[in-house]
């Protein structure tokens, strides 16, 4: 055709038929996946909450394996990260190793400028995103290169829609620190209102920077969580 570049006609072909062909290039891409597991300690207020992270860590180490994807993982705790090497994440001796980290202050965002993320890279985040600082930082850093990103975000419904009344000796998890409260109605109120304002801003600024975020609860059965919003903004499809 008209355009075409004389220096990829097949001429072997044209020698056998008498007829013109062109040999045609296709460059292989090979997707990359970025997983990268926060390991806060409130990711392990309950044994349900770490058991439903962990879920999802390996479910998405699995959809990229599953791809063909060129995959990196890598666990994050504040400023701190650990970055391994796949074949020691299909055992448990990567869980062994991050209890070796330091703690870090109260509901301090975690660094992902530290991880290696790479450049147009997918980039499946999975955290409760309980964090003070703003979003921004972390959703500029998940974007950064040109990588789109996924948020999978597990929750408890105690955390959400807590049932408290009376007095309380509230444990901070990351620090350990204790503190004791009297919860009344109004308190109770105020909380929960905060707690929906948190996830509301999170969600309106992954929007704003074109990522998909999807809350999990931890309670029921897997693929029954992943009905309560990661089908509906597009998270996972079945």
């Amino acid at each position: 055709m008209p355009g075409d570049d004389p220096r990829h006609i097949n001429w072997q072909a044209y020698a056998r038929t008498g007829n013109y062909s062109m040999k045609l290039y296709r460059e292989e891409v090979r997707p990359s996946v970025d997983v990268i597991l926060d390991i806060s300690e409130s990711m392990k207020l309950s044994e349900k909450k770490w058991q439903r992270s962990l879920e999802l860590f390996y479910f998405a180490i699995h959809a990229a394996l599953k791809a063909s994807a060129s995959l990196s993982v890598s666990v994050i705790k504040g400023s701190e990260h650990l970055h391994f090497q796949n074949d020691m994440i299909h055992g448990s001796s990567w869980i062994d190793k991050i209890d070796d980290l330091p703690s870090t202050p109260a509901a301090a965002s975690p660094d992902l400028s530290q991880v290696p993320l790479r450049a147009q890279s997918m980039r499946i985040f999975v955290s409760d995103l309980l964090f003070l600082d703003s979003p921004e930082s972390t959703l500029i850093a998940l974007s950064r290169g040109r990588g789109r990103a996924i948020l999978m975000v597990p929750f408890l419904s105690d955390e959400e829609k807590p049932q408290w009344d009376g007095n309380y000796d509230f444990v901070e998890v990351e620090a350990g620190s204790h503190h004791s409260h009297r919860i009344e109605a109004h308190l109770l109120k105020r909380y929960r209102s905060a707690y929906q304002r948190h996830f509301d801003l999170w969600k309106t600024l992954a929007q704003k920077h074109g990522l998909l975020m999807a809350r999990i609860p931890s309670e029921p059965d897997f693929q029954t969580a992943l009905q309560y919003e990661a089908l509906s903004a597009k998270v996972v499809e079945f």
